[in-house]
C-alpha cells in the first residue's frame, strides 16, 4: 500500500477526497450521538446523566472530523485523520454498532489515500509529459500559420507564398 500516509502533504485530489470522507464522517457521528443519547436516556429511566457525556464526547469527535477535513492538506492534518478514525472505532465501547459505521469510514479513509496518490501521481506524470512536449515544441505551435498567414515552411494553405506566387519543389525559399 504505497499511498498509506500517516503524517506529510498529500496531493490535492487524496486531501480533497480524504476532507470529504471526513466531512460526511462528521455527519454520521453527530446523528450517532444523538441517537447513543436518547438510548441511554432511555435505559436510565429518562434521566440524562450518562446521555450527557456521551453527548459531549461524541459532538467533541463530530467537532474534530470537521477540524480534521479543514485541516487535511497540511502534514500533521493527515495525522488528526488518523486520530478521527481512532476514536470513532473507540466509539464501539458506546454504542455497538459504531464499531460497524467506524469499519466503513476507516475503509473508505484507506480507500481514498491509496487510490487518491495514484491519482495525483498520474496526474503529475501526465503534466510533466506535458511540460516536456511544450520545452521540446519550443512552446510554439509548430503546424499551424504563422503571423503572416503562412506555415512553417513559409507556405500558405494552398502552396503558394506570402506574396501568392507559388513555389515548385525545387525553387528556392
Amino acid at each position: 500500500m504505497r499511498g498509506l500516509v500517516f503524517h506529510g502533504t498529500l496531493g490535492k485530489f487524496t486531501w480533497r477526497m480524504l476532507a470529504t470522507v471526513l466531512g460526511g464522517q462528521a455527519l454520521v457521528l453527530f446523528f450517532a450521538t444523538l441517537v447513543a443519547r436518547s438510548i441511554a436516556a432511555a435505559q436510565s429511566g429518562g434521566g440524562t446523566e450518562g446521555g450527557t457525556a456521551q453527548l459531549v464526547i461524541g459532538c467533541g469527535v463530530a467537532l474534530l472530523a470537521v477540524v480534521a477535513a479543514g485541516t487535511v492538506r497540511r502534514p500533521w492534518g493527515v495525522s488528526l485523520g488518523w486520530a478521527v478514525q481512532a476514536l470513532t472505532l473507540l466509539g464501539g465501547l458506546f454504542v455497538q454498532t459504531m464499531v460497524v459505521v467506524g469499519v466503513v469510514f476507516l475503509a473508505l479513509w484507506v480507500t481514498c489515500l491509496v487510490q487518491g496518490d495514484k491519482v495525483d501521481r498520474a496526474q503529475a506524470a501526465r503534466e510533466a509529459q506535458w511540460a516536456a512536449d511544450e520545452a521540446t515544441a519550443g512552446g510554439t505551435d509548430a503546424g499551424g500559420p504563422g503571423p503572416d498567414g503562412t506555415g512553417p515552411d513559409g507556405t500558405g494553405p494552398d502552396g503558394t507564398g506570402a506574396d501568392g506566387v507559388g513555389r515548385g519543389a525545387g525553387a528556392a525559399r
